[in-house]
């Protein structure tokens, strides 16, 4: 546990903790959380820290305060989808690289020197989780068609200069976990460290974008206030023949950056 977690107030470590019971499934979504006197009694602080804590779970979407009634877990967003002509767009050569250069590798998607190559980015694993069991594991399970028990979850911060940008998760059947991805550290891209290690050609399959309030944990790691707006980024890669490979979604500051889709392309000509 970083430094930064253990100063922090008491309703906001109480938070985290409800927020890992979320996370974990214990309290899946639309049950109705314990009352104050019982979240008091369970975790020995008094009302106010209670309420506090509710209220920061409240700004990150996480949940649902029903005056005279109770409190609830919020559940999933729904997923809307677009679909784009697979021609303008379809090799997964690691858009983290491209949007947010590393300091040693600034290329753009046809390997030339990237125009962004002065701006320095890079990504940090911060977790690797063997075998993980929180219900969106379970839904990465289900994406790339393996039990969830079969699968590796990388969670990386992304950082633009000295700012943080963006969290993202990767799945990935834990036998084609590289060496290079199997502890936390820097890298160049996850994606492209993938690629090259096992020698599979990734396209994308889907990509889907929704927005989301900041939970507890990617708040603590962006620097942002609970319940900030994040641009959610996920979907599938796969082989060229279209077996499911990684999964990932991945969240970025909703004050430093947007999506664009062109669907006409750049040709102007």
């Amino acid at each position: 546990m970083s430094n930064r977690r253990r100063a922090a107030p008491i309703y906001l470590q109480l938070a985290r903790r409800i927020q890992d019971r979320i996370d974990c499934g214990d309290l899946p979504a639309g049950s109705r959380l314990p009352s104050e006197p019982e979240l008091c009694a369970q975790f020995g602080v008094n009302r106010l820290t209670v309420r506090q804590a509710m209220a920061e779970l409240e700004r990150a979407a996480s949940v649902e305060i029903r005056r005279g009634v109770g409190t609830f877990v919020r559940g999933p967003v729904v997923r809307m989808s677009i679909t784009v002509d697979p021609r303008s767009q379809r090799f997964d050569l690691g858009s983290l690289t491209t949007a947010v250069p590393h300091r040693t590798a600034a290329t753009d998607d046809t390997g030339a020197a990237s125009t962004n190559a002065t701006v320095e980015g890079s990504e940090r694993i911060v977790a690797v989780t063997p075998a993980p069991e929180a219900p969106v594991d379970l839904d990465a399970a289900v994406q790339l068609r393996r039990e969830a028990g079969e699968l590796t979850r990388l969670d990386s911060l992304i950082a633009l200069g000295s700012e943080p940008w963006g969290v993202s998760s990767y799945w990935i059947d834990s036998r084609l976990l590289p060496q290079e991805l199997s502890a936390p550290g820097y890298v160049e891209n996850v994606v492209r460290v993938l690629a090259s290690s096992t020698g599979i050609v990734l396209e994308y399959d889907w990509r889907a974008f929704s927005a989301v309030g900041a939970d507890i944990g990617d708040a603590d790691l962006l620097g942002v206030p609970a319940g900030s707006p994040l641009l959610v980024r996920e979907g599938v890669s796969c082989t060229p023949e279209g077996e499911p490979v990684l999964y990932v979604r991945r969240r970025i500051n909703g004050e430093r950056a947007r999506f664009v889709l062109n669907f006409r392309g750049t040709d102007t000509s």
